[in-house]
């Protein structure tokens, strides 16, 4: 199999504008199958309803993608993806480009990598993708607001992967956990207003559980000089 180059993608790591990255105590095999297999993959990542298409190592394959962004408005998206699962270092590396038709959606089109690399215990997995919005000069306003929350929820989603593999909790598990410290938070942030700004802090300041998805954990920092694959 030919070795995959990110830059084919035209896809430039030191201009991303969105990345993520974490440490899983897994292996690259157990990773790659819940990344790469569309059911699977759907259940950990919060910026995805469902995925279809069969997703393999080998030439690129096409997949279908659905968000649902309000109850009953649904953004539907193609793309397609290459993957390499054996490298010589023992790394694997996952490419793709997406997009979407649909006039509502504001990302046009976009391309990206995931990357899977063994380290002592575990496996860094990361990801970096970038992607063209759509609706002119108010698409690129909204994009400074949208691309924020795009890479909090990508953060948020790598960490609720690793709560899966790692201690077994489910993704709607996970969900409620993490719904049931939102709760929290803003009932302290409201009782602020009648008990005093204590409360506020706290509802800023407590640590998120350690079952709880949290994309703080994840780092957001792009290297400072591109790598090829």
């Amino acid at each position: 199999m030919p070795i995959l180059n990110l830059n084919a993608f035209n896809f430039v790591p030191e201009v991303v504008m969105v990345y993520v990255e974490t440490r899983i105590r897994t292996d690259v095999a157990t990773l790659w199958r819940h990344t790469r297999n569309p059911t699977l993959h759907a259940r950990w990542d919060l910026r995805f309803t469902s995925i279809e298409g069969l997703i393999e190592a080998g030439a690129p394959v096409r997949f279908r993608y659905r968000t649902t962004v309000l109850p009953g408005v649904h953004i539907d998206g193609v793309g397609f993806t290459s993957g390499e699962r054996a490298r010589p270092d023992g790394s694997a590396v996952s490419v793709l480009r997406f997009g979407s038709a649909d006039r509502r959606s504001l990302i046009a089109d976009g391309s990206g990598f995931w990357r899977y690399e063994p380290v002592p215990g575990g496996v860094r997995f990361l990801t970096g993708f970038d992607y063209t919005p759509r609706w002119g000069r108010f698409g690129r306003l909204a994009d400074r607001a949208f691309r924020p929350v795009f890479g909090w929820a990508t953060a948020w989603s790598f960490d609720r992967l690793r709560l899966w593999l790692e201690h077994g909790v489910s993704p709607a598990a996970s969900r409620r956990r993490w719904l049931l410290e939102v709760a929290v938070r803003v009932g302290l942030a409201v009782a602020a207003w009648r008990l005093g700004p204590v409360f506020l802090l706290l509802a800023v300041a407590l640590p998120p559980g350690p079952r709880t998805p949290a994309a703080r954990r994840c780092g957001r920092r792009p290297p400072t000089r591109g790598t090829t694959a």
